[in-house]
């Protein structure tokens, strides 16, 4: 399931938006083993059960054990309820699926050291009393489909060719409840698990999606930290303060991501995808440059934040792949978060890279 993704190592050229990115990405092949198998049984257990009710999941608690009883599993609801109060507290863990993933863990423990607690990226009664507190509106909202969420264009797929990608007009989204989920930070398959009878491409249905709007944040980052070990992203305002937390995926042991101090140099929205055959991916097999449009769907996603010499932090078609897979040196976010840490940086951010 995981294998070769495409994200990758890019850089912005002398057009005003246009990249240079090494996109050929190399998944750990055992580490993507073990995810993929552990994802399945997790996914196929959810596909044997009923749908989600809306209320269960707005009305989820955390279950503390009794006296020197083991604690069990938080509910599916739970751990749904869990992820959207992180992605609207800016604690994102990543794509919202209901699974308690690594991504999930990483949020929750950042949390939890924001917050003054032990981070262990466990839920507890604690940390659900402190979580819940941040907010009272409702864990999921009903929501319209609006024209423009069916108009399209959509590509009926995308083709995993970069030859090919480059004969594409654009890179847009495959059908409209792919456009929904990204657009409510939720994986596809929990978003039919929410809507189990309704028609994604009719405007005028209403859904159930997470509730994860949030007014538009005038905070300036200070400072972006990029771990490279523990594959997150944090910026911080000028007195160290984390405004923002995000899983991430960085550079492969052959092809790292940079170390050091490095500073935004560029924001780039809707970039094109420029292929340079200095590069030499593996499977292309043109000796000329060619373009790849720009889309939500291009191999470097919808946002790009250039830093120089061949680097940057850029969103994914690929969501579910943060965290899981390794770049050519670029810093991966899912588009939604790349979208929000772009609208908080400026040039010359500072951006250090640790571990």
């Amino acid at each position: 399931m995981l294998g070769t993704f495409l994200i990758g190592r890019c850089a912005r050229g002398a057009g005003a938006a246009t990249l240079f990115c090494a996109a050929l990405l190399v998944a750990d092949a055992a580490h993507a083993a073990r995810h993929g198998a552990s994802h399945a049984r997790r996914a196929a257990s959810h596909a044997a059960t009923p749908a989600l009710d809306a209320q269960a999941i707005d009305n989820a608690q955390f279950s503390a054990p009794s006296g020197k009883g083991r604690a069990r599993a938080p509910s599916a609801a739970t751990i749904i309820k869990e992820e959207i109060l992180l992605d609207r507290a800016d604690f994102s863990p990543g794509e919202i699926d209901g699974l308690a993933g690594s991504n999930d863990k990483k949020a929750l423990a950042a949390f939890q050291q924001a917050n003054g607690l032990k981070p262990t990226g466990r839920l507890d009664a604690q940390t659900w009393d402190r979580l819940t507190a941040t907010s009272s509106e409702p864990a999921l909202m009903e929501y319209e489909i609006q024209p423009a969420d069916v108009k399209g264009p959509f590509n009926k797929t995308i083709p995993q060719s970069f030859e090919k990608k480059a004969e594409l007009k654009t890179l847009n989204y495959t059908s409209p409840r792919e456009l929904l989920a990204q657009k409510f930070h939720v994986a596809p398959a929990l978003l039919t698990r929410l809507n189990p009878k309704a028609s994604f491409e009719t405007a005028g249905t209403k859904i159930v999606v997470p509730n994860v709007a949030r007014k538009p944040s005038h905070d300036r980052v200070a400072e972006v930290v990029v771990d490279k070990s523990a594959l997150t992203v944090r910026a911080l305002d000028a007195n160290g303060k984390l405004i923002s937390f995000y899983p991430a995926s960085v550079g492969s042991e052959a092809r790292p991501s940079p170390s050091g101090t490095w500073h935004v140099r560029s924001v780039v929205e809707n970039p094109t995808y420029h292929y340079s055959p200095k590069l030499k991916f593996k499977g292309v097999k043109t000796q000329k440059p060619f373009d790849i449009a720009a889309g939500p769907m291009n191999p470097v996603g919808t946002t790009w934040i250039g830093l120089g010499d061949d680097y940057g932090i850029h969103g994914t078609p690929n969501p579910q792949s943060i965290g899981r897979t390794q770049s050519h040196g670029c810093v991966h976010l899912t588009n939604w978060d790349a979208q929000a840490l772009a609208k908080m940086v400026h040039r010359g951010t500072k951006v250090e890279f640790i571990n």
